[in-house]
């Protein structure tokens, strides 16, 4: 998946959770567990915040899922 931007911070290396393939093809268990977010030149683990608001994007959570299982 390319990088993801939230509020104009880079966004990369998704890591899914709640997979259910008995669910497909919604998943709608799926969550976005963790990500890395470049700030100021240098990744860190995003905060609870924006894992909060990268949850919200139905759209990239399904995406992340397609990259996990294919």
């Amino acid at each position: 998946m390319k990088n993801y931007l939230l509020n104009g911070l880079e966004v990369a290396d998704f890591e899914v959770d709640g997979i259910d393939t008995r669910d497909y093809p919604e998943f709608c268990d799926a969550y976005i567990e963790s990500a890395s977010v470049l700030e100021n030149g240098e990744w860190r683990d995003a905060t609870d915040a924006e894992l909060d608001k990268l949850n919200e994007d139905g759209d990239l959570i399904y995406s992340c899922v397609e990259d996990y299982l294919y």
